[in-house]
């Protein structure tokens, strides 16, 4: 019995250890992520202001926010061998609230404290309910702890589960996709609901191959069995076809609406799968779970608050002036002044650069007669009409 519970006593401390690990890299891993974003739209942002001719990837800057993304997504990656599914999938707000405070730090404008406070007053709420949310589903989430070898990967796979919900997956997923495609259904929802379908299977497939990797290293081999390759495979096929819904979402709705929906929906979804198929809450008791679903929906609650809050895009009207004693170009909103505004393009503001448009060719009247004597005066009519 003493030999049991030192056994059991053992593997709660493996556990937490590897929990903290999985948690920290995750943590570290987002911050990456926003970090180098930020750091490479300040690149092409520079880029566009100086009007300089270099293409982006000449820049030091953007090649250094390449390099922390890769570094960014690699710690997310192992993350995922050390803590459960249900406790790395939460902590993208850890992205969200990196970016809403890099976004402070990156404001051109010159506010008040009192305007910027009432402006900004639901961002700083949204990051305070975000970080305490995350502080709950950490401290609550799941401690279960399983060695991911290519044995239990195959007996998760074939469990009936795993088989139930990947039926009722692929169901879900080709109605929603003729409604999409063929019934011409372009909202949010569907296409995020398409993201996240997919991103539900692309986490477990990233757990199995990051826990197969990494107790390749550690210990025994597993990357002989033919599991690995077809989880492999499913990974880099759902990243793709994640990648392609969620660009055609970005050209029909705004950035922030995107950011805010895809966090809850594959959220929600990855928790789900990492509750069927790694079976990650059955050793966990009701007020574990109960506190651990609160913290969630406090983030869920935040992260809706902080992209709530962010500026839209403004639609400038077709009207520069050019002022001469400061050769500054400015555009006129509806008769508000405001500074240029470098919108993906060398063009000023809203304006499309037309360049390359060739100039527009005036009518002649054709009427309009001359008389042969150059001496003979004009009449008053023809002056007129001239």
């Amino acid at each position: 019995m003493n030999g049991l519970k030192m056994e059991r006593n053992t593997g709660t401390t493996d556990s937490y250890t590897e929990n903290l690990i999985g948690t920290l890299l995750a943590i570290f891993g987002n911050l990456l992520v926003s970090i180098s974003v930020s750091i490479q739209k300040q690149s092409h942002l520079a880029l566009a202001g100086n009007k300089d001719q270099r293409l982006y990837y000449y820049t030091k800057t953007w090649w250094l926010g390449l390099v922390l993304m890769f570094l960014g997504e690699g710690a997310l990656f192992v993350s995922y061998a050390f803590a459960p599914l249900s406790l790395i999938a939460p902590l993208n707000a850890v992205s969200i609230i990196c970016s809403s405070i890099l976004g402070f730090l990156f404001l051109r404008e010159k506010w008040k404290a009192q305007e910027f406070l009432k402006r900004y007053i639901l961002t700083f709420l949204g990051c305070g309910l975000t970080a305490s949310g995350t502080y709950l589903f950490v401290t609550f989430g799941p401690n279960s702890h399983e060695k991911l070898n290519a044995e239990n990967i195959v007996k998760h796979v074939i469990a009936w589960p795993f088989l139930l919900y990947l039926l009722l997956g692929i169901i879900a997923f080709c109605l929603i996709l003729y409604f999409y495609k063929q019934r011409n259904a372009n909202y949010l929802v569907l296409i995020l609901l398409l993201v996240a379908l997919l991103g539900s299977v692309t986490v477990i497939t990233v757990k199995a191959v990051s826990g197969m990797i990494v107790l390749s290293i550690l210990g025994p081999l597993q990357l002989s069995y033919p599991i690995f390759y077809v989880m492999f495979v499913c990974m880099v096929a759902t990243v793709v076809f994640q990648a392609s819904f969620l660009a055609q979402a970005s050209h029909l709705y705004d950035s922030s609406l995107i950011a805010c929906v895809n966090y809850i929906f594959c959220t929600t979804f990855a928790i789900v799968a990492g509750a069927i198929f790694y079976q990650e809450f059955n050793h966990e008791d009701v007020l574990h779970i109960c506190m651990f679903l609160l913290g969630c929906a406090i983030c869920f609650l935040g992260v809706f608050l902080i992209t709530k809050n962010k500026r839209k895009a403004k639609n400038f009207e077709p009207y520069v002036t050019m002022d001469m004693a400061k050769g500054v170009p400015t555009i006129h909103n509806k008769g508000w002044a405001v500074q240029p505004d470098y919108n993906s393009s060398f063009s000023y503001g809203a304006l499309v650069n037309n360049d390359s448009v060739a100039p527009m060719t005036l009518p002649v009247d054709q009427e309009l007669s001359v008389s042969s004597n150059p001496m003979t005066p004009h009449q008053p009519s023809e002056l007129k009409k001239d």
